[in-house]
């Protein structure tokens, strides 16, 4: 898979370890920044630049990484066909992408150290959405909010 990273300056450190680690799993990553961890950012930046890449299918998925992971999955989910989760734990990670199509995987960097980031982002990485009847229903009727036509 083509995967889209990006993370601020607090998450400059987890996003390095998590380049390499899902390299190692086969993946093609792309990085879009930090690259200057010592200058002030802002993580919505980051987040527009996965959110575009997955959007326009450059990469198939995304990781965001803040100091929370708060505010960079807020930014994220503003953009239209991106299901941003935060997640910082395995089963949140898999279950996210099974049960409701999660696209960006939203870590914080000050909240979890480097192998459980590991952790949820291969779960991330490895699960594939259900398809299940009651799962593709629930789907839809998120894209029917993005919509404005949720009834």
């Amino acid at each position: 898979m083509k995967i889209s990273i990006g993370a601020d300056h607090a998450g400059y450190e987890m996003k390095q370890q998590l380049i390499e680690f899902v390299e190692k799993l086969g993946h093609t990553v792309n990085d879009v920044g930090t690259f200057a961890p010592d200058k002030p950012d802002d993580y919505p930046d980051y987040a527009k630049l996965v959110a575009e890449e997955v959007r326009s299918g450059k990469a198939d998925r995304g990781i965001l990484v803040c100091g929370s992971g708060v505010g960079v999955s807020v930014a994220a989910n503003k953009f239209k066909g991106i299901r941003a989760g935060l997640c910082h734990d395995h089963y949140s990670a898999h279950q996210g992408v099974e049960h409701d199509n999660m696209n960006v995987l939203v870590l914080g960097a000050r909240i979890i150290g480097p192998m459980m980031a590991q952790d949820s982002a291969e779960a991330f990485l490895k699960a594939t959405f259900s398809g299940e009847e009651r799962h593709v229903r629930r789907l839809n009727k998120v894209k029917a909010i993005e919509e404005n036509e949720f009834r």
